[in-house]
């Protein structure tokens, strides 16, 4: 039998134990996390004051924003005070809490990156019932389940996280608390949580992508059958942002959570898992502005009136 130790904290190895390249990392993550929180809040609050913007597509990426935002300072923060501090521990409470707001926060973004595919598919399939099938009510009740869904399923797979055995290594080769290296450091409960982890990822990325696939390929169908080409333009133009972060964002994904957990692979979703934590929520609010006609001429809108306030 395994001699199976009691954990109070962890630690974490972080991205490298080199300290010159500690403080380089320190200062280009704090830029980066700086820049996630001024664009998505930038991007909230441009899309409530302008008119332009009050429709589902913009409803959806503002909560699209809002859970970028609390999806990086899951991780980020702590990221950054382990990259100054010699002592580079996490409590297991604190690991327990930062996995669960972690995986409830990813199942929240998956779930309305699927949402938005949906509408675009409204949008331009059915655009004479877009208006009716798409009101209010419905966004509101599409947004709420990616709300009321992400909590209990990431309670559950906490749980099975807490039912890991650890023997006495307690150095997680990560810059947060993730599944992969946890169960790699692990000495019971592990078959189970491995099992468990991968089958909920696998559900959910499959559902989600399906319905990703399913949107843009009936979109791709009617966009090739207009006879306008500034149509079709437009319609490629509108949802190509909206592709760009998908395609990121289940890419890191799918190779972070769907392979069995090894050094090597731990390593290298070490890696990968810089992109979906720090550099996608990042991303996302410059993807779907600079490629974003209307949302674009929001924002010289607001600029404008900004200058004239001051000028007067």
């Amino acid at each position: 039998m395994p001699n199976f130790t009691d954990v109070t904290e962890f630690i974490l190895l972080g991205l490298t134990s080199r300290q010159e390249l500690q403080v380089l990392f320190f200062v280009v993550f704090l830029l980066v996390y700086i820049v996630t929180l001024l664009g998505n809040t930038g991007m909230i609050i441009l899309i409530n004051i302008s008119p332009r913007l009050q429709r589902p597509m913009y409803f959806f990426l503002s909560h699209l924003s809002f859970v970028d935002i609390w999806f990086s300072s899951t991780v980020t923060p702590k990221m950054l005070g382990n990259l100054l501090s010699e002592v580079k521990t996490i409590s297991y409470v604190g690991c327990l809490v930062q996995c669960y707001f972690f995986l409830t926060l990813g199942h929240m973004e998956v779930y309305i990156l699927a949402v938005i595919a949906f509408d675009r598919y409204m949008a331009i399939c059915h655009p004479l019932l877009y208006g009716s099938k798409m009101s209010k009510t419905v966004c509101i009740r599409l947004i709420s389940v990616a709300y009321v869904y992400g909590f209990p399923v990431s309670l559950m797979c906490t749980l099975w996280t807490y039912g890991l055995y650890f023997c006495g290594n307690f150095e997680i080769n990560h810059f947060y608390f993730a599944d992969p290296p946890l169960i790699e450091i692990a000495c019971g409960g592990v078959h189970i949580k491995e099992y468990t982890m991968m089958v909920i990822a696998g559900i959910n990325l499959t559902y989600s992508l399906s319905v990703v696939l399913i949107s843009y390929t009936l979109i791709v169908v009617a966009v090739l059958c207009m006879r306008s080409a500034d149509g079709r333009k437009k319609a490629f133009s509108t949802c190509g942002s909206h592709l760009t972060a998908v395609t990121i964002f289940y890419g890191t994904l799918i190779f972070m959570y769907l392979r069995q957990p090894t050094e090597e692979s731990v390593e290298q979703g070490k890696m990968v898992a810089v992109f979906y934590t720090t550099v996608i929520p990042m991303l996302n609010p410059m993807i779907y502005s600079l490629r974003n006609k209307d949302v674009k001429e929001a924002m010289n809108k607001v600029i404008s009136k900004t200058f004239l306030l001051k000028e007067n």
